[in-house]
């Protein structure tokens, strides 16, 4: 069928696998995997800081951002779609991780990672993730910068240094915690959060092409372990990182966990599945290629179940480290592999030296990252030049992401957009009596002098011509009855015209069924003409069809309207 994906051998085979096939163009040199391994090595340097940042933000340690990086990057670099994708943690993670963890435990969030894998595999065997892309605009920048404000949010304790032990996950309870807790601001930790993060805007400004994160995290551990400055370090709060790789373990849950983590897997599979589709989208922009939607999923899904498996957090497709990636010199899919092979390095031979990095200089990265997630340029164009329902449901979607949660918030956010779509769509669809239209048009000499007769007969007649125009569906299907009710005196012959109707759904055929009966009961005869594909199939297949009768649908209105003179001259159906 072609509604599933499976039905298309071809969408499953990595973008990897095809670097040795025969077709394969250009051909996979040595030269080539020279270049693949120096952008893998530049990636991998940008992605080390990133991974622990965000890890360590969502309430979970630095290693298990570094496994995450490690194991799921190099799952989505061999089996992924697309030719650039870099996978890891992300900061759109870090919100819904810390809310799992602090509901459900890290229990939970291998429960929650386990099974937002599953339905990653299945929405990309079904087919089901290319509707992802149909998520309404407002509703995808609304919740990203919601998610934006409270990575920031997060980041306020370490990078002020304040003494909070008793913090809470909820955006207001936790700025009430900052304003009580200003006297414990630590200068030291300030200062070398504020010089992390100029430093960072810095190098972002005149030297766009240098890692600014690596470069910020380097210089303020460096001067940190010059002046022994007395400020948090990941060594002081987490005992360092384990200098070895981790095991697999089989992950273990129970059903009640896993019942009760069902809707945070359900987001965290959501945003996996629009993150990474975007981040192979803007790798395709840059580099003319085109990513396999199908295959991307799946390869998204199999990842983030074996992050579960080696201890990490749920990982997705990373748009900022793919870009690098992209302009890097990166040719294929081994770039990612070799980025997830650096990571590995690291942990082996320097993992001693991540200790000494302080948490403030991380809160920085994370700042930055906040400040480019939520986008705000963006976000107030939206407000100043989108029709105002847009922005409400971009306002909607962000504070409650906000306030509330992310899930909640998207649940909203897409109500609120479907409810607004329909509204577009009851507006643009009626039902208006065609008579008055006809007459206008002979008048104007827009109509053929030989249908005169016709017009004329359509008066002498009683016969009555309704056009339905737009999509039928239950939004718009009480308006027939509503025009049945309309008809005054009882006309001889009803006809509708449906040109301009291009799909009708089972409430829509419903309200059509009702109608000919209620048509029947008055004794109005029903002519349907001009009646699209769609519709057309959905009736025939409902008995609709078959109900009114063949000699009652016609090609065209000059047809329906020669058939029902003749009906009523003859006096009878």
């Amino acid at each position: 069928m072609k509604s599933f994906a499976f039905a298309k051998p071809s969408d499953f085979v990595p973008r990897a696998f095809e670097l040795f096939s025969k077709q394969a163009e250009p051909r996979y040199s040595l030269p080539s995997f020279g270049k693949d391994c120096l952008a893998g090595v530049i990636v991998g340097v940008v992605a080390l800081p990133l991974a622990m940042a965000f890890s360590i933000s969502a309430g979970c340690t630095p290693a298990q951002g570094l496994y995450t990086a490690i194991v799921a990057g190099f799952c989505i670099s061999l089996l992924g779609g697309s030719r650039y994708q870099i996978g890891g943690p992300t900061g759109a993670f870090v919100v819904i991780i810390f809310g799992i963890v602090e509901k459900h435990g890290i229990e939970g969030l291998v429960a929650a990672t386990v099974l937002a894998g599953l339905m990653l595999v299945a929405m990309g065997l079904t087919g089901i993730g290319r509707f992802i892309k149909y998520i309404p605009y407002p509703v995808t920048t609304g919740f990203t910068a919601g998610i934006g404000v409270l990575i920031f949010s997060q980041q306020v304790k370490d990078f002020f240094g304040f003494h909070i032990t008793d913090g809470s996950p909820e955006f207001l309870e936790e700025w009430s915690g900052y304003l009580s807790h200003l006297t414990t601001l630590d200068p030291a930790t300030l200062a070398v959060g504020a010089g992390t993060l100029a430093l960072i805007v810095a190098v972002r400004r005149f030297f766009p092409r240098v890692p600014g994160a690596v470069v910020g995290v380097l210089a303020a551990t460096l001067l940190c372990k010059a002046l022994a400055l007395p400020v948090e370090t990941i060594g002081s709060r987490f005992g360092g990182i384990p200098q070895k790789l981790p095991l697999l373990t089989a992950p273990s849950f129970g059903w009640q966990t896993a019942r009760a983590v069902l809707p945070d897997a359900f987001a965290v599979a959501l945003l996996a599945a629009i993150e990474s589709l975007l981040s192979a989208v803007v790798a395709d922009g840059m580099t003319g290629d085109r990513h396999n939607a199908n295959m991307e999923l799946v390869a998204q899904g199999i990842g983030n179940i074996a992050s579960a498996a080696f201890g990490g957090i749920p990982a997705t497709g990373a748009i900022a480290r793919t870009a690098t990636n992209i302009k890097s010199g990166a040719l294929s899919p081994v770039a990612g592999i070799v980025h997830a092979l650096t990571l590995v390095l690291f942990i082996l031979f320097l993992a001693p030296a991540a200790s000494a990095i302080p948490l403030s200089s991380l809160a920085a990265v994370l700042i930055v990252v906040s400040w480019d997630m939520s986008n705000l340029p963006r976000f107030a164009r939206i407000l100043r030049r989108a029709p105002k329902s847009d922005a409400g449901v971009l306002l909607a979607t962000c504070v409650l992401t906000v306030a509330v949660d992310l899930t909640f918030a998207v649940e909203i956010g897409m109500a609120l957009a479907v409810a607004l779509f329909l509204r577009r769509m009851i507006a643009c669809a009626g039902i208006k009596a065609e008579n008055d239209d006809l007459i206008a048009e002979l008048a104007f000499g827009e109509i053929e002098a030989g249908t005169a007769r016709e017009i004329v007969a359509l008066h002498r007649s009683d016969i009555e011509v309704y056009e339905i125009t737009g999509p039928f569906f239950f939004g718009v299907a009480d308006m027939l009855q509503q025009t049945l009710r309309s008809v005054a005196p009882r006309p001889h012959t009803l006809i509708l015209r449906m040109r301009d109707v291009p799909a009708v759904d089972s409430t829509g055929i419903a309200a059509l069924e009702s109608f000919l009966a209620q048509c029947r009961k008055r004794k109005i005869r029903v002519v349907l003409c001009e009646i699209r594909e769609q519709p057309r199939k959905a009736l025939e297949k409902a008995g609709f069809l078959a109900a009114v009768g063949a000699d009652s649908l016609v090609a065209e209105l000059g047809d329906a309207l020669e058939l029902a003179e003749r009906r009523a001259a003859e006096g009878g159906t």
